[in-house]
This record gives C-alpha cells, structure tokens and sequence, in this order.
C-alpha cells in the first residue's frame, strides 16, 4: 500500500475532509429555543467529555444561520438518533425552523424535545470555546431520557449515512 502524506492547508481541505472522514461518528439532532422559536440542527461532532460532571460536547460551524442561537442558548437537548430517523436527521441538516412534519413537545427547560430519539440529553451550556471554523459547546447533561430499546445509533462514515454492523 502507497501511504499518502500532506500539510494540511486551505490547498488541502478536500484530502483532509476525506481523511477525517475515515472515522466513524454517530448522528445527533440538536435542538434549542431561539428567539425565532423552535430550533434543530444534525451534527455527528458528538462526543461524551466526563461523567463527573456529567460533560458531553458538540461543535457547530460558526458559518451557520443557527451557530449564533446554540451559542447564546442556556440550555440544549442533544438526540442520539438510529437508522430509521435518517430522514429526520437530514430534514434538520437542511430546515432547522420546520417543526411542522415532527413530533416534539418541550423539555422542562423550555427546548425542543424530539420523540424520533434513542436518547435524548437535556443540557445546561457549561461552556463555548472558539475551535477553527468551528465552536466547541460543552453542555452539562441535567437530565438522560430513552425509551426502553436503546438501539443502533446512526452512524456516519466517509460521507454516508448507516449503522454499525459488528
């Protein structure tokens, strides 16, 4: 096998874009009220941090419309999805205001809270951090809800969507 190296660089996104991709993530909704209402995006930058205290993270893309309004947010609710909310996690990736189509009620703490859901994590905003062209949330976990199959999450891998197949 020809092992490939590079600098990353704005020259080499694309190569980086696709090296990174070689690992798998899992699929997240994210939700949150904003000032404009009920507000969603798909992420697969999701990580657990700490269980004491119970830290999880996420990292949107400063160029997004919704950046701003997670950033500000005192509180999140973090949806672990599976394979059959494929489509809703792509009609997030794309509409983050259109709540019409799904079936959601509010968190306690006033968020969005998704019934298409492994696991939802209600968060309080621990801290935000500046990351590149993205910013990284650390959200303190007040609250885990699952139904009582926790499934397969959806998994995301070299730019396509499935799930994990032991």
């Amino acid at each position: 096998m020809t092992q490939i190296s590079f600098v990353p660089g704005p020259h080499s996104q694309a190569e980086l874009r696709q090296a990174l991709g070689c690992f798998a993530t899992g699929v997240v909704i994210v939700t949150t009220e904003s000032a404009r209402g009920p507000l969603a995006i798909t992420a697969n930058s999701f990580t657990s941090v700490s269980l004491t205290p119970p830290l999880v993270l996420w990292c949107p893309a400063v160029q997004s419309k919704r950046h701003d309004a997670f950033v500000t947010a005192a509180h999140f609710s973090i949806h672990i999805v599976a394979q059959p909310h494929l489509a809703t996690a792509l009609h997030f990736a794309r509409a983050g205001e259109d709540f019409d189509t799904h079936d959601w009620t509010y968190s306690p703490e006033g968020c969005p809270a998704l019934a298409e859901a492994l696991v939802r994590l209600d968060c309080r905003q621990y801290a935000h951090h500046p990351g590149g062209d993205h910013s990284v949330l650390l959200g303190e976990v007040i609250r885990v809800s699952h139904g009582s199959d926790l499934g397969d999450g959806l998994v995301f891998h070299q730019g396509k969507y499935g799930q994990f197949s032991a």
